[in-house]
């Protein structure tokens, strides 16, 4: 509670646009905390962890760092039985896992927009009647 307010007000300025979409919240380095919040509550916060951590790897330049965090956020996410295993279909799993060894920088974007999707259709709506949006909301002004 009140984790938010010691941000600056540029950076909460976005809050009432994050009701508006799922993009616009995602957009918002305090949009993606407060929906990691959210999601952690409702045992689900892998979702975000992994959707974040496929835009950082799209952004990857050099080979052996692609490589690297590619198996990173396989063992983490993608893997069967892994710690944070996200909710994407046997297809998809079973395609990334025999691409795996030789990645490029869009071996997760199926999968990361399975994720995507999903928290834009189950997730998003639940985080704006949560508290904990509601609560920023009132924080600031803007309910």
């Amino acid at each position: 509670k009140g984790r938010f307010c010691c941000f600056s007000q540029e950076s909460i300025d976005d809050v009432d646009s994050w009701g508006e979409s799922i993009e616009k919240l995602l957009s918002c380095k305090t949009g993606q905390m407060a929906f990691q919040d959210f999601l952690k509550s409702e045992y689900s916060e892998e979702n975000i962890l992994f959707w974040l951590a496929c835009e950082e790897y799209k952004k990857i330049t050099s080979a052996p760092e692609m490589i690297s965090r590619a198996n990173q956020i396989y063992t983490e996410f993608v893997q069967t039985e892994a710690p944070r295993q996200v909710n994407i279909d046997s297809g998809t799993r079973t395609n990334i896992t025999n691409n795996i060894s030789e990645p490029t920088l869009n071996s997760f974007d199926t999968a990361q927009k399975m994720i995507f999707s999903l928290m834009a259709r189950d997730c998003y709506p639940r985080f704006l009647k949560s508290d904990i949006y509601q609560s920023i909301l009132q924080n600031h002004g803007k309910s």
